[in-house]
């Protein structure tokens, strides 16, 4: 049995759907006889252009088109497996013989964009000086690609995607004739999955037509997609114009705890963003078309809560985590005395070391601990040195700290996957050595991936990197680290893991 795109592909002008701005002008050229010597269809995938390209060369022929026939005079070419010079060789040879049964030989040339500069150069010799019977008809996807050398020695025809409310009416006239019931609801949903494509729209509305023998509704539908509720779609984005992190992940968390897959959940997102903008959501909709393989959960979910000036939720974390600096940085200071000798005038000790605040979602963090003065030096100490700028301050990698912030930028701008597992962590620098100590089974494995514990080294210069086991860190002593742990704990309970 024929699968529907097939079973429904146009055998002439007349039946292609949705293209009358190509049929008409290409019927028109056959009834007067003004056929160009190259054509140029272009255009999304799915949309007609081979369908139209076979009908063509039957009717310059006058050929009775069948799409399971064959003419010689009719040659088919898949340019992305046929893309050397040898093959455009080979086919300006072969033009130049006279057609067997038509009046013309007709060369279909599909991906035309897929063939190499020195084939196309090839291809243009024969498109200047083409011999008297032979037509091309050339088909893209990707027209850009195209040398303008080509396209400029052609008749170019553009293939749009179907608009919904053709497509809607082409799918109930077939599953009218094909005897499958389903409702409108369900139907909408194929038409919306299908994108505009024909052969999409058809061949999903194929995989349909075997879910049940009774009438297919939009809710069993969705299930046997794994489509998510288009309620709970508006909530989630609802949440997100409100602003409410925690909202936004527990929806998250249901989505895809259900099995939705989070590309069709972006995808479903974004139709719905553009069929309904709204200011608000636009920066949510600047992210959602980078959502990909590989670790798509993660880049939904700094889409959603990313936290920065352009796009996401500034979340519960991050702002919990301002109050921890901030408690941090007002908290009283007391300075370190020094020894002095009745000889040794009072020297001032350094500055204590800032590292600027995190603008990231900084994970719970260890700081190396600086041994403190002997009693004897505490003693004599009554004038402190006054504490240095921040300002004049730089982040620096040395045997004293470590910019954790930097280290998590550099990471941020090379792979989102690993910059998402990293935020997660605790870590400790002794001063030669990076400790990270990953407080989840998932984190663990992704960082030590060879690849991207090869990224991870490749940024720290001079210094070496372990990964501990689950469970292996130490309780920081050190009382405002405390806090900001304390808080992040609070944090983590309060916002649970995403079940990926």
């Amino acid at each position: 049995m024929a699968v529907l795109y097939r079973k429904y592909r146009p055998t002439k002008l007349e039946d292609v759907v949705g293209q009358e701005q190509v049929t008409s002008v290409l019927a028109n050229a056959i009834k007067s006889g003004k056929i160009s010597h190259a054509f140029l269809f272009i255009g999304p995938r799915g949309t007609g252009k081979t369908s139209v390209a076979r009908i063509l060369a039957h009717a310059v022929n006058g050929f009775d088109y069948q799409v399971e026939d064959s003419y010689l005079d009719i040659i088919e070419i898949d340019a992305a497996s046929n893309t050397g010079v040898d093959n455009i060789r080979e086919l300006r040879e072969k033009a130049v013989i006279a057609p067997t049964k038509g009046k013309y030989k007709v060369y279909i040339i599909d991906e035309v964009h897929m063939l190499t500069k020195s084939a196309s150069n090839a291809l243009l010799k024969t498109l200047e000086e083409p011999p008297e019977h032979v037509i091309f008809i050339m088909a893209t996807t990707d027209a850009h690609k195209v040398p303008i050398t080509i396209s400029s020695r052609t008749q170019v025809h553009t293939f749009k995607l179907a608009r919904p409310k053709v497509m809607l009416a082409h799918l109930k006239e077939i599953s009218q004739a094909e005897g499958i019931k389903i409702t409108n609801e369900a139907l909408e949903i194929v038409v919306r999955r299908g994108g505009g494509s024909f052969r999409d729209s058809l061949s999903l509305l194929d995989q349909v037509a075997a879910i049940s023998d009774q009438e297919i509704t939009a809710e069993v539908l969705g299930h046997a997609l794994g489509l998510p509720q288009e309620e709970v779609i508006h909530q989630l984005l609802d949440s997100y114009e409100k602003r409410d992190s925690n909202q936004v992940h527990q929806f998250l968390k249901d989505l895809l705890g259900s099995g939705v897959r989070p590309e069709i959940l972006v995808s479903e997102l974004i139709e719905t963003i553009i069929a309904q903008p709204k200011t608000e959501l636009l920066p949510l909709l600047a992210k959602l078309p980078e959502v990909s393989p590989p670790f798509p959960e993660a880049k939904l979910l700094l889409a959603f809560l990313g936290g920065n000036s352009t796009s996401g939720i500034q979340s519960t974390q991050s702002s919990s985590l301002q109050t921890a600096q901030k408690t941090a940085q007002t908290a009283p200071k007391t300075p370190s005395p020094v020894a002095t000798t009745p000889e040794t005038p009072v020297a001032a000790p350094e500055a204590p070391t800032k590292s600027p605040a995190p603008s990231h979602p900084a994970p719970i963090f260890k700081a190396r601990k600086t041994p403190l003065n002997t009693p004897d030096e505490q003693k004599t100490s009554e004038n402190p040195a006054p504490e240095a700028s921040q300002s004049t301050l730089k982040p620096v990698i040395s045997a004293e700290h470590f910019d954790w912030n930097g280290f998590l930028e550099r990471i941020q701008d090379l792979n989102l996957a690993i910059y998402s597992q990293l935020a997660k962590v605790e870590y400790e620098f002794d001063g030669k050595t990076l400790h990270i100590y990953p407080t989840q089974k998932f984190t663990k494995t992704i960082l030590e991936k060879p690849n991207n514990t090869k990224i991870l080294t490749d940024n720290l210069t001079n210094i070496e990197l372990v990964i501990h086991e689950i469970g292996a860190h130490k309780t920081p002593e050190d009382s405002s680290i405390s806090q900001i742990s304390a808080i992040m704990g609070n944090i983590q309970e309060v916002n649970g893991d995403l079940p990926f």
